[in-house]
């Protein structure tokens, strides 16, 4: 989360007068994150998140996203629940943006993510992949393999600022990626975003999910490779097998894993190391001014891509 767009209180009153949620006590901007901008708003009635949508966030896929919360919501999934105005809609307009608000979820985001914390992501996620199953609306995932080539060509000539050498590493795990990609696995709805800051606990007991914009269809276990990713290193760069293990012991106890999703797994790591790699390098060169934002370093996903190259096999993440 962020703050590119500031909203002046008398456009804020004139938003909220369009629901039944009581009137602003305070709307504070959430600084974390990178894609929207984002604030804590406090009313006489409760507390919620309102977003205004920017950057990689196009309007044509917000019905998509706020669907979905819906629907999860109605399978008791704990996500955040759009809040819709007197009109029935979810979605409208506030300082020149697609705007919506959702209710607030308590919980705080592990600094310091657990085997426990691991697991109980795990089963939350197999939880909501079954959840989804049956939504009806579907989305291509924007930022899969064909969505790399654009951001590598964007960022090519400029990564050398970033690390020398740099251009070359991406592009040619990018050609190796798309070459070998698998065609061919059980596939539904992911979050596509699992990382740490998007998952609340509460007493060490998952409380929520949030931040669903960049939900997609596409392979179920790719969703493993991105949280072995965000959930499985340690600061100093090493890989922790035990989170590993636990994340994936904790989805199949509600979402058995194929052999062949097993297998196809190492390939699927470096997508996903690779993805926010090029998603981060492309944030640091392109960094708004002024915006409250804090762009994180794509070097840590150059070392954890580099560590899925040297996989020869799931037992690396701990399975037999």
């Amino acid at each position: 989360m962020a703050v590119y767009t500031e909203v002046s209180d008398a456009d804020l009153d004139a938003f909220l007068r369009q629901y039944d949620i009581g009137e602003a006590l305070s709307c504070k901007g959430i600084a974390e994150g990178v894609e929207n901008s984002n604030y804590l708003l406090q009313t006489d009635r409760g507390n919620f998140i309102l977003t205004l949508y920017e950057k990689r966030v196009a309007r044509d896929d917000l019905p998509f996203f706020l669907g979905l919360l819906d629907h999860l919501a109605s399978r008791d999934f704990p996500c955040p629940t759009p809040i819709h105005g007197r009109d029935g809609a979810a979605l409208r307009d506030l300082c020149g943006r697609p705007a919506a608000i959702v209710g607030f979820l308590a919980g705080m985001w592990p600094r310091r993510p657990s085997p426990d914390h691991c697991r109980a992501l795990g089963e939350a996620t197999a939880r909501m992949h079954l959840a989804a199953a049956d939504f009806p609306l579907r989305r291509e995932n924007a930022l899969g393999p064909a969505g790399w080539r654009a951001l590598f060509e964007a960022t090519r000539d400029r990564a050398h600022e970033v690390h020398a050498g740099l251009a070359r590493a991406v592009g040619d795990e990018l050609a190796w990626l798309e070459d070998h990609w698998p065609r061919d696995l059980p596939a539904g709805i992911i979050h596509a975003d699992l990382f740490p800051d998007n998952v609340f606990f509460r007493h060490d007991r998952l409380s929520g999910i949030i931040d669903f914009y960049f939900a997609c269809n596409d392979f179920l276990v790719y969703e493993l490779a991105i949280c072995l990713n965000a959930w499985c290193f340690e600061g100093d760069g090493s890989f922790n097998i035990t989170k590993a293990r636990s994340l994936l012991a904790g989805y199949g106890a509600v979402r058995p894993i194929g052999r062949d999703e097993l297998a196809a797994l190492p390939l699927l790591a470096r997508g996903g190391a690779l993805r926010f790699l090029l998603t981060r390098l492309y944030d640091w060169l392109n960094q708004p001014e002024g915006a409250l934002v804090r762009p994180k370093n794509p070097l840590e996903y150059l070392s954890r891509l580099r560590f899925h190259q040297g996989v020869k096999s799931p037992a690396a993440y701990g399975l037999d």
